[in-house]
């Protein structure tokens, strides 16, 4: 079992309050977001909302190299149910960009046409046709440019209940990007998810959630935005998702992709002090506590079957 969790650590600059919804809050620049990556020893990130870090594919990479961040991907919003739009004329530009800067995974939401992700969404069989149809062609797309494109079931969009996510699985051949958090919210159990259908599990978003807030965002009696406001989102460890049973799935699964920090946030001004930086430094080393645990118990497994076979070389690698 492949326990290195470390060296597939990657961040997100919502986590810092980057978000492309307008009027979200006080949008940090990224120099300091990627500063603080750095120094807290992350050493990849997601691309964050459009306008974050250059929109030409060159420039965007030098960015991120700057830095000494590796390029994963990201968050890209596309309408995929509507007859008047081809949304691989918006997904071919930001292949370019993906190109130049070496990343591999492009994190479809379904966007729904209106701002923000406080209303709810349904389509209709035909529109679920349609949907289905272009999501196909993108990840085909972009599987020819050599990048993995996973659709990301998200609160507010085309995707968010059990039964959406499981059509997206019945009749498409995309992959899933496992957020957590989203998934929770939107009535979809993260760690069955992970057990049932570890092979349709391209890219994950780790986020915590306190489920209380989880469940009045599910019942309707509060929007996601008043959620995350009052702290829905919390550092890895300390929410009700299960955060570790779920690494450890992925990991027992053969899961190699990227565990994804993102603890959705606010800013209502300039941080002081260390700002958001001190809850990923939280995440991060709940992260990387999992793996000494999980490092531990195979080493006290690989020692115990030793000896019960007798010290055989055959034993030993069992």
């Amino acid at each position: 079992m492949n326990t290195n969790i470390s060296t597939r650590l990657a961040a997100a600059p919502i986590s810092w309050g980057v978000c492309e919804v307008p009027n979200w809050g006080y949008q940090l620049d990224a120099d300091r977001v990627l500063s603080e990556m750095a120094e807290l020893g992350v050493t990849a990130t997601e691309f964050g909302p459009a306008g974050f870090l250059p929109t030409e594919p060159g420039p965007r990479a030098e960015v991120l190299s700057r830095y000494g961040l590796q390029a994963i991907g990201g968050f890209f919003p596309v309408i995929l149910h509507d007859a008047g739009k081809d949304p691989l004329e918006a997904v071919q530009p930001e292949l370019d960009a993906y190109e130049a800067a070496g990343a591999q995974v492009m994190v479809l939401a379904a966007e729904t046409g209106v701002e923000g992700y406080d209303q709810r969404h349904e389509l209709d069989a035909e529109g679920w046709t349609l949907f289905g149809r272009n999501l196909d062609r993108i990840v085909r797309a972009a599987a020819d440019r050599g990048v993995a494109a996973v659709l990301h079931p998200h609160v507010g969009t085309m995707v968010e209940s059990a039964a959406d996510v499981r059509r997206v699985l019945d009749d498409t051949s995309a992959d899933l990007c496992l957020d957590t958090g989203h998934l929770l919210i939107g009535g979809t159990d993260p760690r069955a998810l992970a057990r049932e259908f570890a092979s349709r599990i391209g890219h994950t978003h780790l986020k915590d959630v306190r489920a209380e807030l989880a469940a009045r965002v599910q019942a309707g009696d509060l929007t996601y935005t008043d959620a995350v406001k009052a702290g829905m989102y919390v550092p890895l460890g300390q929410g009700d998702v299960g955060i570790a049973d779920i690494v450890a799935s992925l990991t027992a699964s053969g899961y190699r992709g990227w565990f994804t920090m993102e603890q959705d946030t606010i800013l209502e001004t300039v941080p002081e002090g260390d700002g958001p930086a001190s809850d990923v430094r939280i995440s991060v080393a709940f992260l990387r506590s999992l793996e000494d645990a999980a490092q531990g118990t195979a080493k006290g497994t690989a020692h115990d079957g030793g000896a019960l076979a007798g010290g055989s070389a055959r034993g030993g690698a069992a």
